[in-house]
């Protein structure tokens, strides 16, 4: 979708594989960079929160915009910033399902606009 729309995207294979903080996706076009982390599945996601906390310093880092990229049961991807995200009850992790990405989530089209 990136490649398409006149973005340069990399995907970095196995990202949560790895002791250096990693994103899945990074894409940039005209000095504008996304870190992007991706989930998708039928129902709400658990994410760890060291991945966001990852996600957070890589972007930092790396001078890029942090976004959850999530995509349910096959539908459109929309794109969360890390602020929406929930926190679970325990408080160890953050959570992600489809109701809260249609209310926060930008579609592609909104996201690189």
């Amino acid at each position: 979708m990136f490649h398409n729309s006149g973005w340069q995207p990399i995907r970095a294979s196995g990202s949560g594989n790895t002791t250096l903080p990693c994103v899945d996706l990074l894409a940039g076009k005209n000095g504008r960079s996304l870190a992007i982390e991706c989930k998708g599945g039928k129902k709400a996601r658990y994410i760890k929160r060291k991945q966001i906390e990852e996600l957070k310093e890589f972007s930092r880092k790396f001078g890029a915009e942090a976004w959850l990229g999530a995509r349910f049961d096959n539908t459109e991807w929309l794109f969360l910033e890390i602020e929406h995200l929930k926190i679970s009850k325990s408080g160890d992790n953050f959570v992600i399902d489809p109701k809260l990405a249609k209310e926060k989530g930008l579609k592609f089209e909104e996201l690189i606009g």
